[in-house]
């Protein structure tokens, strides 16, 4: 097999196995799409200059092409007003005939009680430019809403739907990662299985001066970790890190310790 065709394969498995954020419409009421998910040899060629957003629209749009029951009827659509553009419907699709606009989304979260006074709001991006709370503000007030507008109503027609038969939805998944002196914390409304990992700072990282270590690049962010990389002693792994930490950048990374095990973390710049 194709080294590129391995990549996107390890990647697309990862995807599937990342869980739901939510079960049902527990949070924002916010109704997660449910799919089976299903692995299955993967046969799509993907530009790897995507960002890892785009990236993941693409194994969605494999994955629903996968479902007998499910026909995609348009993707990244631009909603635009006098060439301004309004914003993007990810997919109108239909599942057992039943129209369903799906918003798609897949974020890294790291669990700071620093930050906000909610379950919700202590989920922030690593490098605390983006937050839980802001993402779900976001699709309520303005990424759904979109499909209501006058102009995607327009659009709307050119497919033959009408827009008080369609059900929005949103596929949300996230990987989620906690302090590492609280690796027990307890989830109300987030789905716990979530979970994969913890994040530390710089002072954090001695405790673990006797692994090895390895920075995947974005996109293999999505793979499951295993074995086979190049990993790095401690002290190459400083000095590779310093210089994400030095542009504000916290880096996922893996950890392998001296019994084998390997797990997922980040190390965060502030």
């Amino acid at each position: 097999m194709h080294q590129k065709t391995k990549d996107i394969q390890k990647r697309y498995d990862g995807f599937l196995q990342t869980n739901c954020l939510w079960k049902s419409s527990v949070v924002f009421d916010l109704h997660q799409f449910k799919i089976e998910e299903k692995s299955s040899k993967v046969n799509i060629d993907i530009d790897e200059k995507l960002r890892l957003g785009k990236y993941i629209e693409r194994f969605v749009s494999y994955q629903l092409a996968q479902e007998n029951n499910i026909t995609v009827l348009c993707e990244n659509v631009q909603i635009q007003k006098e060439k301004r553009t309004l914003g993007e419907l990810d997919c109108i699709l239909l599942k057992d005939q039943k129209p369903i606009h799906l918003e798609i989304i897949y974020k890294f979260y790291v669990y700071d009680t620093s930050i906000g006074n909610t379950e919700i709001e202590h989920f922030i991006g690593p490098n605390k430019k983006d937050s839980l709370f802001e993402k779900l503000t976001k699709l309520k007030e303005k990424q759904l809403p979109l499909l209501y507008s006058k102009e995607c109503k327009s659009y709307l027609k050119t497919i033959n739907l009408n827009i008080d038969n369609i059900e929005q939805q949103v596929y949300f998944k996230a990987q989620l990662f906690v302090p590492f002196s609280k690796l027990n914390i307890e989830f109300t409304s987030i789905n716990k299985d979530c979970l994969v990992g913890f994040f530390i700072n710089t002072k954090e990282l001695e405790r673990f001066s006797d692994s090895k270590f390895y920075i995947p690049i974005k996109k293999d962010w999505l793979v499951i970790p295993h074995e086979n990389v190049d990993w790095l002693t401690f002290f190459q792994f400083k000095e590779k890190s310093d210089e994400y930490l030095a542009r504000d950048f916290s880096p996922l990374c893996w950890l392998k310790k001296a019994n084998g095990e390997i797990e997922k973390f980040f190390l965060v710049w502030w």
